[in-house]
């Protein structure tokens, strides 16, 4: 069994959102001083590698800790959708996406992800007919590289909503499941009383 790690590191001033507040992440206790270690963290739930569900963006009033865990683990599918500033529908990937899938989008756009007025301003985006397909076809989540798979107003994000389709965003280290034919995903969040949550997601391949 091989893990690939598909998360990125949660640090002190990281890259966020235009518009949300700073990651701080202070030691609030110090061996030396106080006998023992302590790290303190204070973030929104939108930065680095984390998960939306449909209370973000539209009314539904189920919080993150509400949701099955086994939502949040399935069979992965990539598609290498590089070089595409508009990812759009395949007639390919119909028999590429099964019914559950998580679906995962490669457009390399990691690559940008430490020049945040790079990434978070010119990131490719989602069309209307990719995202009625992949309702039509049922999957369990969506997950990209990049900050979001649309812009204002977020319609791409309350139409997968509207089916219980929830979205992963920043993930990195797409690249290394290019040729791996089979992988799990795995990208449970934290147990919150909220609308979205870090997470630690991975690849599981057999």
């Amino acid at each position: 069994m091989k893990i690939i790690d598909l998360s990125y590191k949660i640090t002190d001033n990281m890259p966020v959102f235009p518009g949300d507040d700073m990651v701080i992440i202070d030691e609030a206790k110090i061996l030396d001083r106080d006998y023992y270690n302590a790290i303190s963290l204070k973030t929104g739930m939108h930065v680095g590698t984390h998960i939306d569900i449909p209370k973000h963006l539209i009314a539904d009033n189920r919080t993150i800790d509400e949701i099955p865990i086994e939502k949040f683990i399935g069979k992965g599918v990539l598609l290498d959708v590089k070089r595409q500033d508009i990812i759009g529908y395949k007639k390919e990937y119909e028999n590429m996406i099964e019914e559950n899938d998580i679906v995962l989008l490669y457009t390399g756009f990691a690559e940008l992800y430490y020049e945040p007025n790079k990434y978070y301003n010119s990131y490719p985006v989602v069309d209307e007919d990719l995202a009625e397909f992949l309702i039509s076809k049922k999957i369990k989540m969506l997950g990209i590289d990049t900050p979001s798979p649309d812009k204002v107003p977020f319609n791409i994000h309350k139409k997968l909503f509207k089916h219980d389709i929830f979205i992963i965003e920043n993930l990195t280290n797409l690249g290394e499941l290019t040729h791996i034919g089979s992988f799990e995903i795995h990208a449970v969040p934290l147990k919150l009383k909220a609308e979205a949550s870090l997470v630690r997601a991975f690849a599981m391949i057999n």
